[in-house]
């Protein structure tokens, strides 16, 4: 398994909204509420083998209210 970090910015007011949709999707390990220009910080665990970029067009970018998305691989723990 991978952990990805996704950065979402939501639309003014939305950001509850759109936390509570990724919440029922049951896809995050974690995700919070952040400062600056992202509104929330998620981490998700991915399968090896699997499309990172159509897993998250086809779980994440497609949750209402989100106006940009920031996805950040990872390579090794320390």
């Amino acid at each position: 398994m991978r952990a990805v970090f996704v950065q979402l910015q939501c639309q003014p007011g939305k950001t509850y909204e759109v936390a509570d949709e990724l919440f029922k999707r049951e896809i995050a390990s974690e995700l919070y509420s952040t400062s600056g220009d992202y509104d929330l910080l998620m981490k998700i665990y991915i399968e090896d083998g699997v499309d990172i970029g159509k897993f998250i067009n086809d779980n994440v970018a497609n949750v209402a209210g989100i106006i940009r998305s920031l996805t950040t691989l990872t390579f090794k723990a320390f």
